[in-house]
């Protein structure tokens, strides 16, 4: 592309592309009782269909037939989460007490197969797998001082059965178990209501799993990866402007990494990361309003490296801003812009870099009479070049050597979307 051989919207293999389908059925109820306690049930059921037909490195495994795969993942899955809710007092002090529970179950058909064009020529994957989760939590918040000190913490736990039938290797089926403790604790303190500073603190844990053919099939290595979160910051909120800063520090167990050439996802090793973030907002007048936002990590890393190796494919300062204007005679609309830097795509060579970008969009929209709104969007404003996802790996053209370089997928042209609203029995 940098060579003017390629166009930001052209292809190397022009059968790339895939398509989806998606269906989803919810149902949900909430019950307010006298004392203000709340019971929240909901329920859903979501269906999909999902083929995606890449070519990563071209010509690099197979010179003559191409290195085309066809993704395929078909999935069920159902879910129901039970949350009741109770206020409480204890003399000057008040308290919010949350307890719930949640259940997901995912039936998955996942494939992998080498194509020429969208015909299938081979399996490389083919399993079904059955992933259920299981959770309950409990949380509590009180609150001192006639509101000046908020103190809170909650622990939940969550199981995982991971339920693999292998296709193709069926020595490879089987059932694993895993799962994990996540606490999380908060504290924020007001000094004085007359110059409304808050100063506050807070921890938590967050998991994520591997994915389901990698527990059964490597059993011994670690299933559940865990995220410790660690923030303290102030923020400030007087008549039309809030302010917020905050510093943080993030230690995962396992950085969760996506492998392309076999669909799934692994752990690559324990990391840790760094930086800042700040908030801003002003009611500039009645019906406009400013806001923005700036996140920098100041570093990135895998523990237990020398040479040290960076956390690579993820940038490290992200901005956001935004002036919308609220209903004012029926109209309503913003301009937002968001930002990214350019950021490394090596973990160890700091010279392999993917491009930023800065991308406007605008939207607005008129309620021309009761329970009808029309409205018009337009993404990258100005038209911006600009790559969704990069990525840096070897791939080989026709009849060329093998060459390590960036992968980009294309964002949004300037593209404008109209659309109609129907408001049906509002009130």
């Amino acid at each position: 592309m940098a060579a003017g051989q390629l166009d930001r919207f052209g292809y190397i293999d022009p059968t790339d592309g895939g398509h989806v389908r998606t269906g989803t059925l919810g149902a949900y109820f909430s019950h307010e009782g006298e004392r203000g306690d709340t019971w929240k049930l909901d329920a859903f059921a979501a269906r999909s269909l999902f083929d995606l037909y890449s070519n990563f490195t071209f010509f690099l495994n197979d010179p003559v037939n191409c290195d085309g795969i066809q993704q395929h993942d078909s999935r069920l899955q159902e879910g129901a989460n039970a949350q009741y809710v109770r206020p409480q007092n204890f003399g000057a002090m008040q308290g919010l007490l949350t307890i719930g529970g949640n259940y997901h179950d995912n039936q998955i058909n996942v494939g992998l197969y080498p194509r020429v064009g969208r015909v299938p020529t081979g399996v490389t994957t083919r399993a079904d797998a059955r992933v259920i989760n299981t959770a309950g939590y409990l949380q509590e918040n009180f609150s001192f001082l006639h509101g000046k000190l908020q103190v809170g913490g909650g622990i939940r736990y969550d199981e995982f059965r991971f339920d693999v039938a292998d296709r193709v290797q069926p020595m490879t089926s089987g059932v694993e178990t895993a799962g994990r403790l996540q606490p999380k604790a908060n504290v924020a303190f007001t000094p004085s209501q007359r110059f409304p500073i808050t100063f506050y603190a807070n921890y938590g844990r967050g998991i994520s799993t591997a994915d389901a053919r990698a527990v059964v099939e490597r059993p011994q290595q670690q299933r559940v990866a865990t995220t410790d979160f660690y923030q303290a910051g102030a923020a400030h909120h007087f008549s039309r402007v809030s302010l917020s800063a905050d510093l943080f520090w993030i230690d995962r167990s396992h950085e969760q990494v996506y492998i392309p050439d076999d669909g799934s996802l692994d752990f690559k090793g324990p990391s840790r990361a760094y930086g800042f973030e700040a908030k801003s907002s002003v009611q500039i007048t009645r019906h406009i309003a400013w806001n923005g936002a700036v996140m920098k990590v100041a570093n990135a890393y895998y523990l237990g490296t020398m040479p040290r190796v960076y956390v690579d494919s993820a940038p490290h300062f992200v901005a956001s801003s935004g002036l919308s204007m609220s209903p004012w005679k029926h109209w309503t609309g913003s301009v937002t812009m968001r930002a990214i830097n350019h950021y490394r795509l090596d973990g160890t060579d700091a010279a392999i870099v993917a491009s930023g970008h800065t991308v406007f969009d605008a939207a607005v929209s008129r309620q021309i009479r009761r329970g009808v709104e029309v409205s018009l969007s337009v993404d990258n404003l100005t038209n911006r070049d600009y790559y969704e996802t990069q990525n840096y790996f070897v791939s080989r053209l026709a009849d060329a050597a093998p060459v390590a370089r960036i992968h980009g997928t294309p964002g949004y042209p300037l593209t404008l979307t109209a659309g109609v609203t129907f408001r049906l029995f509002g009130k």
